[in-house]
Order: C-alpha cells, then sequence, then structure tokens
C-alpha cells in the first residue's frame, strides 16, 4: 500500500518538490496537498509582469487543476491546515478536515511584512505576494492615482514600475541611502536610480515611515523627520516574514523560520519543510532557486535516493524592469582580504565589478551589460581559480573569446533561474524526448517560459549535445530577422517586461547584432513599438519603408502615385475639379480609377509628391500602408434593388472608424448589399454581407496570390455590432499578427477557432475595442499635431525675411 504523503501549501517550493517525487517514483505515495489560495500552482515571481500589464493571471499557472487529477493528488484548496497533531499524525483544517500522514512535509512560505506604524490597517495599505494583492492594486489603480512603495529592494521596484504602467504616479520610499542595498554596491545602485527617476519614478531616500494617515482609507504616509506624501495606495515591500506558527505550535524547531538538517527534515524525523518557510544552517532563503534545489534534495530523500543533501545555496539576483538590466552574486561589498576589479563605462550607463579573494571570485556586480552574469557566476559558484583570466577584458581568457564553456557547467547548475530548470534536466529532456529546438525545450522544460533571458545559454546546450545533429538555422530560423534569434512574441514580451522606448534601445537590450538593425527589424520594432506604447511613442519616419515615407507607392519607373481617400468610392465636385486641376499642373501622365473605387494620380516625380498632396487638400488613402486601406461596397438598399441594407453607407462607416491606424500588414475590408456579392467580401481580411435579418461577418480572407475564402464569425443585427467587432477583430491582429504577415496567414497561425473564441467573449472583445479607440486616439492627436507644424512651417516660409 502506498504511503500517505502529504504536503501543507500549494506554493512554488512545494509543488516542485512534488513534482520531483513524480518524476522519481509516481507510485511510491499518495498525495495530498494543502493550499489555502483559491487557485493551483502559480509562478509567484511573474505577479510582477501581470502587475505591468504584461502577461495575465492564467498565463503564470505552472500547473493547472487537470494537473492534480492526472497524478492523482487530492487537492484542498481553500482550506487553511490550522493543526499539526505529531502524536496521531494529522493534519486538521479550518474547515475541520483531518488528514492522516506518513511522511508531512511543510511548505507554507512566507507573508509580506507589513510595518507596524499607525495607519497600517487602512483600506489602501497592501503587501505584494498574492494574486489576491496583485488584483487590489490593479483595480486600485483603476480609481486612484498616486501610489507609495515602501521599500526599494527588488520587489519594492518592480511593483512601483508595474504601477507606473497602470498609469499611477510612483513615490518609492527607502530607508537607507541607495537601493537594493542587499544586491548592489552605491555606484550600481545610482545608475540604477539615475534610469528609473529617467522614466518617471520618484524617490523619496533616507525616510523612515512613522505614520500612514487617513479617514478609513490611505491619504499619506508621514516620516520621521517631518514631511509626509499624499497617496491613494500604500504597498509594502520591506522584506517577508516565515510563516511558521503551524510548526511552532506543533513543538518543532523553530528559529527565524524552521530548522532543518541538510535533508531538509525538522527536529520530527517524518516531518519536513521546503522553501521560504524552512531555516537552514541559520539561513532562510526567499529567492526561487535556492527553493527549488532543496526540493530537488527533499525528493530524492523521499524516493530512496542517494543524496549528499542541501549545502546551502550561493544567491544571484536579476532585475529585469524598464530595461533596467542588473545582476549580483556572491559577496557585494569588499572588505580587507577582498580586492575588487572594477569596469565603469559612463557613455553606455553599464557597471562592472568583481570582488577577488585568493584569486578566486566571491562576488559580481553587473548593471547595464549583464551578458557576463552566468559566466562569472559559474566561476564563483565553482571556486575557479582565475590566474589564468585576464582581468582588463573582465576576466575573459586571454586571447580567447567570451563565450562560457558549457561542457563545463555541472548537471545540477541553474540555468532558468524564473522556473529553477537545471542543466542537467535539459540535457535530460533533450536525450529522452528527442527535441532539436529551443522552443521543443521551453515546451518541455519550461526553460526560458518566462523572461527569456536564457535562450542563449539553453541553445548553447542544445547545441552541445546534440553536436552534429544540431541545426543552428533551425534556431536562427525562429528569429524575426538575421540580427537576433528572439522571435515576435519574444521581442514584444521583452519590451513591455522592460519598458523598452526605442528601436535601438530595443536592439541594444536584447542583444540584435547590429544596434542599427536591418531593413526588416527597424519598420518591424517601430510597428511594436507604436502598437504597445501608442501615448509615448513617436513614430519613426526612417524606420518606415520608402512608400509610407513619401505617402505614395513607387512604381517601376521610380515615380509615385498619389491616391486620395474617397469613402466608399465616394467624392464631391470640388474634389475631382481640385483632383484635375492637380494632375494638370504637375502633368501627371495617368489619372485612373483604381481597384478599390477611388481616382489615382500615377507617374509623380519624387519631388512633386508633397506639393501634389498639399495642393489636393485631401486626406491620403493609405494606398501604400499597413493598415486598412479601403472597404469595397456596393450601393446597397439606396439603389440596388436587391439590396436589404445600406451596405454603401455601413462600408464609408467602417472605413472612417478603422483608418489610420497601423496593423501588421495591409487590410482590406468589403460590405456587400446582398448574397449576391458585387463587393466580393469573401475574400477580404475583413467582410460584411448584408442580409434581411441583420450582418454576417467573416474573416481572413485573401485574393491575391494565394486565395483564400473567409470563415465565417457570426451574424449580428445592428451596424453598431458590425463597427464594434471590426475593431476588437483588428486590434486582436494587431496584438498578435507577426509584422508583414497578413491576416490569412495570421489566422491559420493562430487557428480559426482561436479567433472566434475571442471575439465570441464579451469580455475580450469589449476591451480589445477599447484599445484600438485609444491607439486611434494617439493616432488621431499625431496627425493633428504634425498638420499644425506643417502649416507653421508653411506660414514661417513664407513670413520670414
Amino acid at each position: 500500500m502506498s504511503r500517505r504523503l502529504v504536503m501543507i501549501g500549494n506554493g512554488m517550493a512545494g509543488a516542485r518538490c512534488i513534482e520531483e517525487i513524480l518524476r522519481r517514483d509516481r507510485d511510491r505515495y499518495e498525495i495530498t496537498m494543502i493550499g489555502d489560495e483559491p487557485y493551483p500552482n502559480y509562478n509567484r515571481i511573474m505577479l510582477s509582469p501581470v502587475l505591468q500589464g504584461k502577461t495575465t493571471f492564467e498565463e503564470i499557472t505552472i500547473n493547472d487543476w487537470d494537473w492534480y487529477q492526472s497524478n492523482n493528488i487530492h487537492l484542498l484548496s481553500k482550506e487553511r491546515a490550522v493543526k499539526i497533531n505529531r502524536a496521531s499524525k494529522e493534519v486538521r483544517t479550518d474547515r475541520g478536515t483531518v488528514v492522516p500522514y506518513d511522511e508531512l512535509i511543510i511548505a507554507t512560505g512566507s507573508s509580506a511584512f507589513i510595518l507596524p506604524v499607525p495607519g497600517h490597517d487602512l483600506e489602501g495599505v497592501v503587501g505584494f505576494r498574492t494574486i489576491e494583492d496583485t488584483k487590489m492594486m490593479l483595480e486600485t489603480a483603476k480609481q486612484y492615482k498616486k501610489a507609495v512603495v515602501i521599500g526599494g529592494g527588488l520587489l519594492g521596484l518592480e511593483a512601483a514600475r508595474g504601477l507606473m504602467n497602470q498609469g499611477m504616479e510612483v513615490h518609492v520610499v527607502h530607508l537607507l541611502p541607495h537601493l537594493m542595498e542587499m544586491q548592489l554596491d552605491a555606484a550600481a545602485a545610482k545608475l540604477l536610480q539615475q534610469d528609473l527617476e529617467a522614466q518617471g519614478m520618484k524617490f523619496l531616500m533616507e525616510k523612515k515611515t512613522t505614520e500612514i494617515y487617513g479617514d478609513g482609507r490611505v491619504q499619506g504616509l508621514r516620516f520621521e523627520d517631518g514631511t509626509n506624501v499624499e497617496c491613494d495606495l500604500v504597498v509594502m515591500a520591506v522584506g517577508i516574514r516565515p510563516n511558521a506558527a503551524l510548526a511552532r505550535d506543533a513543538g518543532l524547531a523553530v528559529g527565524r523560520a524552521i530548522q532543518v538538517n541538510d535533508l531538509m527534515q525538522t527536529t520530527d524525523p517524518s516531518i519536513y519543510a521546503v522553501g521560504e518557510c524552512a531555516e537552514h544552517r541559520g539561513v532562510a532563503y526567499g529567492l526561487v532557486a535556492p527553493l527549488y534545489e532543496q526540493g530537488t534534495v527533499l525528493a530524492d530523500h523521499l524516493t530512496g535516493r542517494p543524496t549528499e543533501g542541501y549545502a546551502g545555496s550561493v544567491l544571484s539576483t536579476q532585475l529585469k524592469v524598464a530595461g533596467c538590466d542588473l545582476f549580483s552574486g556572491g559577496v557585494i561589498h569588499a572588505d580587507a582580504d577582498t580586492k575588487a576589479i572594477v569596469v565603469q563605462d559612463e557613455v553606455a550607463g553599464s557597471y562592472k565589478k568583481i570582488l577577488v579573494r585568493e584569486n578566486r571570485i566571491v562576488g559580481v556586480v553587473l548593471y547595464g551589460d549583464v551578458s557576463d552574469g552566468t559566466r562569472l557566476f559559474s566561476l564563483l559558484k565553482k571556486g575557479s581559480d582565475i590566474q589564468e583570466y585576464t582581468s582588463a577584458s573582465v576576466l575573459h581568457k586571454a586571447g580567447g573569446d567570451s563565450v562560457l564553456d558549457v561542457a563545463s557547467i555541472s548537471a545540477d547548475e541553474t540555468i532558468c533561474g524564473c522556473n529553477g530548470v537545471t542543466k542537467g534536466r535539459i540535457v535530460g529532456a533533450i536525450l529522452e524526448n528527442g527535441l532539436t529546438t529551443f522552443d521543443e525545450v521551453k515546451a518541455v522544460t519550461k526553460a526560458g517560459g518566462s523572461c527569456g533571458k536564457c535562450r542563449g545559454m539553453v541553445e548553447a546546450i542544445l547545441a552541445h549535445t546534440l553536436g552534429d545533429k544540431f541545426d543552428a538555422s533551425a534556431q536562427k530560423a525562429a528569429g524575426m530577422c538575421a540580427c537576433t534569434t528572439l522571435t515576435r512574441d519574444e521581442v514584444v514580451a521583452a519590451i513591455r517586461e522592460k519598458g523598452l522606448q526605442s528601436p535601438r534601445e530595443t536592439r541594444i537590450v536584447l542583444g540584435f547584432a547590429s544596434e542599427e538593425g536591418c531593413s526588416k527589424c527597424r519598420p518591424a520594432l517601430n510597428y511594436y513599438l507604436r502598437m504597445l506604447h501608442p501615448e509615448t511613442y513617436a513614430d519613426d519616419k526612417a524606420s518606415r519603408y520608402v512608400n509610407e515615407r513619401m505617402e505614395g507607392n513607387m512604381q517601376k519607373d521610380g515615380t509615385f502615385s498619389v491616391i486620395p481617400r474617397m469613402y466608399g468610392g465616394t467624392t464631391t465636385p470640388e474634389d475631382l475639379i481640385r483632383i484635375g486641376e492637380v494632375a494638370k499642373k504637375y502633368n501627371v501622365p495617368l489619372v485612373k480609377i483604381t481597384g478599390a473605387s477611388r481616382i489615382g494620380l500615377y507617374g509623380v516625380q519624387k519631388e512633386d509628391v508633397p506639393n501634389v498632396w498639399e495642393e489636393l487638400e485631401m486626406r491620403s488613402g493609405y494606398a501604400y500602408s499597413k493598415s486598412l486601406r479601403n472597404v469595397k461596397s456596393c450601393v446597397g438598399s439606396r439603389f440596388c434593388r436587391f439590396g436589404t441594407q445600406d451596405s454603401l453607407g455601413l462600408g464609408i462607416r467602417l472605413e472612417q472608424e478603422i483608418e489610420m491606424v497601423d496593423t501588421p500588414h495591409k487590410m482590406k475590408m468589403g460590405v456587400t448589399g446582398c448574397p449576391r456579392n458585387c463587393a466580393e467580401v469573401l475574400t477580404k481580411d475583413f467582410g460584411v454581407v448584408c442580409v434581411e435579418n441583420g450582418y454576417q461577418l467573416y474573416f481572413g480572407g485573401n485574393g491575391g496570390t494565394e486565395v483564400r475564402e473567409c470563415d465565417s464569425l457570426t451574424t449580428v443585427a445592428t451596424e453598431d455590432e458590425v463597427i464594434l467587432l471590426a475593431k476588437a477583430y483588428v486590434q486582436l491582429y494587431r496584438e498578435t499578427g507577426i509584422y508583414g504577415e497578413r491576416t490569412a496567414p495570421w489566422v491559420k497561425r493562430m487557428g480559426t477557432d482561436w479567433v472566434r473564441q475571442m471575439l465570441g467573449n464579451e469580455q475580450e472583445i469589449a476591451g480589445l475595442a477599447s484599445r484600438f479607440e485609444h491607439a486611434k486616439t494617439t493616432y488621431r492627436e499625431a496627425w493633428s499635431a504634425a498638420l499644425e507644424d506643417e502649416e507653421r512651417r508653411r506660414m514661417y516660409t513664407v513670413e520670414r525675411p
């Protein structure tokens, strides 16, 4: 009969331990897990990206509900263990459930430390440890605008960045003179603070909070020096407190946390503890890597495998917030026996300090350029003698290159810190599953599945493991261009995560091969940045293709076409006269009705294009752009005896509502007044067929070299519903499409069912349409500002002496 293994806790450390036990011996235990949160196991360190709007709660789930069922794990969720009866070997919950055990693992984690100052219990004061904390902060940001984060450590800065992303004005209050004093020295901390201040984060340094004041809800903080700051939200990020009360009440030895030996065993041989609630050799760890290491050791012990036990961890820290990259590990501050190698590049904003004792690295502090982090930390952990290295190039081998020798990395070394994946786990997965690409390794092991910073190392392990079978081109093929191996999704995620604001910054921070980029990534990054930051990003015209820069399509003879906007193919006598006059003045060789029912001027000389647009005094038809180009429509019920609805009016309205906003590629839409389909809408990116009872909607068609007939979406009753779904559809394409990808291959890649699912959810539709409207507002404002600038330029040109 299987032995009964009970775990109190459903967090990262505990669940990883269970994963490792199942990997070693699935049938050894009958497993019960007790978790007080109403969620399955999730990645707590990814709450910051959720707060920053870069990912969702669903996407940070590590093991979903099906995982428990498929592994025969009995999960008691929303139940809190309240008593351990060691004599009877039972655990009691707050719901009265009694769970017997043979072996018990305590993995209760920790809680956010709340400063015990007056007002700490006011509404609007929160820690930052759980999904509920994060939800509270997101909801607060919708109603209020001023936040204070107490604590300038790793978690505090990530929380501050997240609240800024939610539109709040944020002050960070810190007791000491510089930020992240446990991970950075003063020089690196100064660089970090300067970069964050440049992004709008505000700091109140060397401030001791004495009171949180407010009438029912927080209104501000007072400090020991008599000053104060107003706010609507206070986030406590001043440390954590191990949840050890349950063990203490059970009579187990507890210091700062639950005391354990090298096998993670408490003073009761049948009870173990792992994670933030455990104290090993006087140390309670709060970072994920050592917690996973503890879980692995305990899994070996509980499944009868030989283990040397847990010997403690050398800690390293990385911060990836708003483009401020830092890495630190080991000793941070020099002493009498320690010498420092320091390299600072003020121009590039980078700082590197390596602390050395007896020819061995004992500490690393990197800011700005952290590419050496893994290599240097590996040397630190191994205690390697560095006499053969030159310090001038920051410990690269003299005459050698800077690439870490993958073969020298031990199997138990952590490669992916976010998910605690070791080299051994990656190599094992490659060999056992026949993996050949980074994406396959990520899917199986989760390495690189969070921040993606370890991708290069994972690919190096792939290459070393596969040898001659490694296909480098297969790895590069996933990249968005020849400058990088990162995919579109990884680049967009990194822009969100790091708060990158310009194409050049993106290329530098993400390590593109060329800081200037290439003809493929320059326009793509320009699009992604404007899509992600519609309010703050200024369109880089120089990164656009020549057609977009000239607002006209280049013809084979080097001249350009100029095609004004004509909604629904309609125009006015005044516009017709003006078109004729301009065509005559500039000797335009061809004036033609286009396939999109507009009048095009073909053969305009390059130097005449700006003047032609100015004298036409008409909006651009965007015939050159990656955006909505036109909406083709028939006359519908206005004139046609078969018309069921006003297709012409709807087509004009649709064009006016969707125009101007950039998309990954050009888009064409159509509205036909009846199923006879005179407007040929079933090969459009978005098509509308008017019928007696409403409007049939279609998506993902293409009439080009590879014809694709539209897929049916739904039928709606009103024009307003058509417009709403059209906006949601375009925004969904904007947010998930690859730059240069038409909707037909996009739909094929994402799946028609996925598109239907997304556009069948009212909440998703509302959110997508709202984001589209927000983007359009910024495009309209930028367009109006450009017109005003042009008018001022003309006035200045005329009036200047």
